[in-house]
């Protein structure tokens, strides 16, 4: 096992939330907010990792239709089929986790880290390779990860990369050219890792938490695996829960559940949800949603990062909203236009409705909205655009009270956390 170090930026997200499960935990197994799963208790728990041919683990991938866990939900079976058989290929591991309201994956590397090296090692075994990095932004994810390695026989070739943490050095192009001496910025030219990876080499890659499913799938075989979740996409999911809500932390649920009973609302509640995080979704019809990433794309608020926010009725949600996009324009990678002008033109116009500017500026930012949309060179402006388009449309009775009075007569509770930028 190796240790790099290429510059990164101080983080205080040293203490991790409450983590519980809906249900008999799995990826969660063992896990509390202060104790972490060694490799005895790893064992103890799930049992000896079995050797799995790559044709077992495409098709028991493809028989549990699994999604990956981040922002895109690829298929994992059809990004392993996408790679060749060589020495030379990589499997890496993303645990930049750059999304301010997600902890899931930090919780995972942190408390489980054998899942995570169970997952990385059935891919490498089945790719026949033994390049696996691990990319992680924060020492303390990193220092589980080293002592996990320390105490397996099988990872002395897994290397740990700390990597910067800003907002759109966690996308999966930005931490490939970070790691090939580049910056970490996701580049124009959107070339998959499996012909464009480390090195220039034909990479594996995906989130923790998709690893970290790999790695159970290979110790529970599909069959049982697929025993929890919904038809359609069994198993389980790890979500980041923030402000109003029950159980605020990282929850391990089953794919399928409602997520009204996540939230325990009421039927018919109106109450407006951000699903997805910072390049999510807002939405206040929640009672026909449920925790699947098919289900949610179809519904038009897709998972992306697994955050499910809600803001207190005492508390101003367009505050939240201005403060995320002011977030987001300064996180601009700076490499387009769209980008690097239109983010903070959105940001000014929401700072504009939250005063009660009335609605001429209103109308501006609706034009950047359209005109920033479709043209960056990464997913950061489309996805700016979703959180605020969506709470424009969802949070319109608050928005025309500010537009009319200046204010919603509401709290700022500074719920949604965000960090500083770069």
């Amino acid at each position: 096992m190796t240790m790099t170090d290429v510059p990164r930026i101080a983080t205080d997200h040293d203490r991790l939330p409450p983590v519980l499960a809906f249900g008999a935990p799995r990826i969660l197994a063992g896990a509390a907010q202060d104790r972490r799963v060694d490799l005895a208790a790893h064992r103890t728990l799930h049992g000896a990792l079995v050797p799995r041919s790559r044709g077992w683990l495409s098709s028991s991938l493809a028989q549990v239709r699994m999604k990956g866990r981040g922002g895109a939900a690829f298929p994992v079976s059809i990004k392993l089929d996408a790679m060749p058989n060589a020495r030379s290929a990589s499997v890496l591991v993303n645990g930049s986790e750059s999304e301010p309201a997600s902890w899931k994956d930090r919780v995972i590397m942190r408390q489980c880290p054998h899942l995570i090296l169970d997952g990385a090692l059935t891919i490498a075994q089945a790719l026949r390779t033994k390049r696996i990095t691990i990319a992680v932004h924060d020492a303390a994810s990193a220092r589980s990860l080293e002592q996990a390695c320390r105490e397996r026989s099988d990872a002395s070739s897994v290397t740990i990369s700390i990597t910067g943490n800003a907002f759109v050095g966690g996308e999966i192009r930005a931490v490939i050219n970070g790691l090939n001496g580049g910056r970490a910025l996701p580049g124009g030219r959107r070339v998959l890792p499996t012909v464009d990876g480390i090195d220039h080499k034909a990479t594996f890659a995906s989130n923790v938490e998709t690893f970290a499913q790999i790695g159970l799938l290979a110790l529970l075989g599909a069959t049982e695996y697929a025993r929890v979740g919904s038809t359609n996409e069994p198993g389980t999911t790890l979500v980041t829960m923030v402000g109003d809500v029950p159980f605020p932390g990282v929850i391990e649920v089953p794919i399928g559940i409602p997520i009204a009973s996540l939230l325990q609302s009421p039927p018919g509640d109106r109450r407006a949800v951000l699903i997805g995080g910072y390049h999510g979704t807002w939405v206040d019809h929640i009672d026909h949603l449920v925790v699947e990433r098919d289900a949610l794309r179809i519904a038009g608020a897709p998972l992306n990062a697994g955050v499910i926010a809600r803001i207190s009725a005492d508390h101003c949600a367009l505050v939240e909203v201005a403060r995320v996009t002011s977030l987001l324009a300064s996180e601009s990678a700076g490499q387009c236009g769209p980008c690097f002008f239109g983010l903070p033109a959105i940001a000014r116009g929401v700072q504009s409705m939250v005063e009660g500017a009335g609605s001429e500026p209103m109308s501006r930012m609706v034009r950047h909205l359209d005109t920033v949309s479709g043209r960056g060179a990464c997913a950061h402006p489309d996805g700016s655009v979703q959180f605020v388009r969506s709470a424009m449309l969802t949070l319109d009775a608050e928005l025309r009270q500010h537009t009319e009075h200046g204010t919603c007569g509401r709290i700022d509770g500074h719920v949604l956390p965000v960090v500083a930028a770069a």
